[in-house]
């Protein structure tokens, strides 16, 4: 029973070499389809991720389903992603070209339509971004944006009720600070 979990069936070079062809096929095919596929935005992307993973499980593996095989396809996939995630720190350019660039959907409150259907995005599913991110209308949101790593950023056209309290609480500090130091003035010009 352990010679069968633990034998493997495919030479060592090809079960790091699988791997490493998968990574790089990923990267590239995410890359060209787009930050969509990063960001799940509903749940036929997420269907497509899951079963993106389960499609390309026999690629790395092969026809090996031995705990030995597994471990050293884990070892190759970490590995390349050691190794790329080191290369792209080092070379940012490279990172740049890889990644993609941020992809600005609202501006000022409006929707960039092209960036929209560049991006193949629904206004629904924007709304849903806006929402999870506490806005209930598109207005309050001054500038969308979708990131290469297929997160967004939404800034609010007016302060946050929080950001608003933070504000008045340093002003108010401010002008402590003020009125101890005219304190400590007038105290020491009386001693």
């Amino acid at each position: 029973m352990l010679d069968h979990m633990f034998h493997l069936q495919l030479p060592i070079l090809e079960k790091l070499l699988r791997p490493v062809c998968v990574y790089i096929t990923l990267i590239v095919l995410l890359r060209v389809f787009g930050k969509r596929e990063l960001a799940q935005l509903n749940p036929f992307d997420l269907i497509v991720l899951l079963s993106l993973s389960n499609t390309v499980q026999n690629a790395i593996i092969g026809d090996d389903n031995s705990v030995t095989g597994g471990i050293i396809g884990a070892l190759g996939l970490l590995t390349m992603n050691w190794i790329v995630v080191r290369i792209l720190y080092s070379a940012p350019r490279l990172n740049r070209m890889l990644e993609g660039r941020s992809t600005v959907l609202v501006r000022n409150g409006q929707i960039d339509k092209k960036s929209m259907e560049r991006e193949r995005l629904t206004r629904e599913e924007l709304m849903d971004v806006i929402h999870r991110q506490g806005f209930e209308h598109l207005h309050q949101a001054s500038r969308v944006v979708l990131e290469p790593n297929g997160t967004f950023y939404v800034e609010a056209l007016e302060p946050s009720r929080v950001d608003k309290q933070h504000d008045d609480l340093v002003a108010r500090l401010d002008a402590l600070t003020h009125e101890i130091a005219g304190l400590r003035a007038r105290l020491s010009e009386g001693s």
